[in-house]
């Protein structure tokens, strides 16, 4: 389900997702078919996970990519899950065809 709200988006996000929910922060963004894949493999990822434990797990590796790059964007465009998003977000039928847990498969690979 996608709502649209301007709070609990940070500020230099236009999209954010918690299960079962798509965060956008105006309704035009609606149409923006690679956001909203970008944020429905989210979703799958959160449903693997539990929801809670896909949390945790985030901001625990966002803090351990905060220590190893020491910048709070790379930390986050280095994050797994985020690989995974950015990497397969134009792609709008990958989530037929992706296998679970497969945000595991961008855990060791290079800086963004």
């Amino acid at each position: 389900m996608i709502l649209i709200t301007k709070f609990f988006i940070p500020k230099k996000f236009i999209g954010l997702t918690i299960w079962p929910f798509i965060l956008l922060k105006n309704k035009e963004l609606r149409v923006n078919k690679v956001l909203i894949n970008h944020e429905t493999i989210h979703l799958k990822q959160q449903l693997e996970l539990l929801v809670i434990p896909f949390f945790i797990w985030y901001f625990l590796e966002y803090l351990f990519r905060l220590v190893q790059y020491r910048n709070s964007f790379t930390a986050y465009k280095n994050i797994s899950f985020e690989r995974e998003s950015y990497a397969n977000e134009h792609n709008i039928d990958y989530l037929k065809s992706r296998k679970l847990y497969s945000f595991l498969n961008y855990i060791k690979t290079k800086k963004v």
